[in-house]
Order: structure tokens, then C-alpha cells, then sequence
């Protein structure tokens, strides 16, 4: 199966990440969305990543959807987010708020970037969104005692977390203080340890308006 996207988004590294910890081999296809787009439309319609191209070739798309299918193939005793009950829901919530995090730093940085003449309203609701998920996410991993969320091994919601601290720091220095968010900085220090998140890193490089 093949990979396709660039390790600078948050949510094509999550992905990569998870399946280097799950041992699954990969390929990997550092297609742009801006800069490659006709070549991920045959496998997404959406001309978004990530895609994950099975050996069938069948293709997935979304992050969630994604680590949903790994989940089931590598099996219960492996999968990095429990299969039902109040646990699953909770490390989903963290999950959907990282995602949602991420969604607006990127659109952020693209409002940035590819337009001449930045919408105010548009910044200051993405600037308001973004502080308020790290204050909740930052309040949720202070009350955490174990090394992760999910305790003592690594789970999808703190790689979700980590990978979009960092995106967010590359992508927008101003709106993370280390400071004001030791407990996600700690948490995200922490993940950028592990040898797969060294291995599976990308400079940030924003397409150019």
C-alpha cells in the first residue's frame, strides 16, 4: 500500500506515524495537493491527503477513516484506541479536537499565504478557535498522570496532539507559548522522542499564493 501526501500536514504525519509504530509496510507518495493535485485525483476525487491506496486498490481517505481500517488490522490487542466504551469516546473527543485544531491552523496558513488581502473576521475566528481547543486540550493533558493518554503506551490521541502542537508552532509561533501550554509541550516533547517521529518529519512548506 502506498501513502499519499507530504509529512508537513499534521494529518498525512499522524497517519505515517501510526503505521511505522504498527510495523505495516508502506510506500510513500510526497504528493502536494497544490502542486500535485492531478496526480492524487485518480485515488480522491477530494484532492485532499492523506489517501491511503491499498494493495487492492482500494483507497482510503481521512485521517480517522484511515487509522479506523489499521486499527482493525492489526487487531484489538494492538490497535492504539480502544474498540467501545467510555475510553473510546473520550481519546475519540481529543482526537476530534486535535483534528479540528488542525483544520484551522492550516486554514489560517493558508489564509496567510494565498491571499493578498487577509478577511479579518476570518482570522480573529480562526485565531479564537485555535486558543480555545490548546486551553481545553492543555486543561485535559495537565489531569493525565501516565506517560500518555491512553497510559503507559502511546495512543492515536497523542499523536494527533503532538503532530498538530508542532504544525501549529511552525505555522503560527505567535499563537503557542511554550509557557502558557507546558503540559501539551511537555506531552508533544515527549512524542518527538520516539524514533518514528524523528524519522516521519517535514520541514513546513506552504504553497505560495
Amino acid at each position: 500500500m502506498f501513502l499519499i501526501g507530504q509529512y508537513d500536514s499534521p494529518f498525512v504525519r499522524r497517519v505515517a506515524i501510526a503505521l511505522r509504530l504498527y510495523g505495516l509496510a508502506f510506500e510513500h507518495r510526497p504528493w502536494s495537493t497544490f502542486g500535485d493535485a492531478d496526480k492524487i485525483a485518480p485515488y480522491n476525487p477530494l484532492r485532499r491527503v492523506p489517501t491511503l491506496v491499498l494493495d487492492d486498490g482500494e483507497a482510503l481517505i481521512e485521517s480517522m477513516i484511515i487509522l479506523d481500517y489499521l486499527d482493525e488490522l492489526v487487531g484489538e490487542g494492538k490497535a492504539m484506541l480502544p474498540r467501545n466504551g467510555t475510553e473510546r469516546r473520550r481519546h475519540l473527543r481529543i482526537c476530534a479536537l486535535a483534528s479540528g485544531l488542525g483544520d484551522k491552523a492550516v486554514s489560517l496558513l493558508y489564509e496567510r499565504v494565498l491571499r493578498k488581502e487577509q478577511l479579518a473576521l476570518w482570522v480573529e475566528r480562526c485565531q479564537a478557535q485555535i486558543g480555545d481547543v490548546l486551553k481545553v486540550l492543555e486543561a485535559e493533558r495537565a489531569k493525565v498522570t501516565t506517560p500518555y493518554w491512553l497510559g503507559m503506551r502511546i495512543g492515536h490521541a497523542d499523536i494527533a496532539v503532538a503532530c498538530v502542537v508542532r504544525f501549529t508552532r511552525e505555522a503560527h509561533p505567535q499563537l503557542f507559548d511554550a509557557s502558557r501550554y507546558p503540559a501539551l509541550s511537555g506531552h508533544a516533547e515527549r512524542c518527538e522522542g520516539l524514533a518514528p517521529f524523528k524519522e516521519i518529519v517535514q520541514p513546513l512548506a506552504p504553497p505560495k499564493g
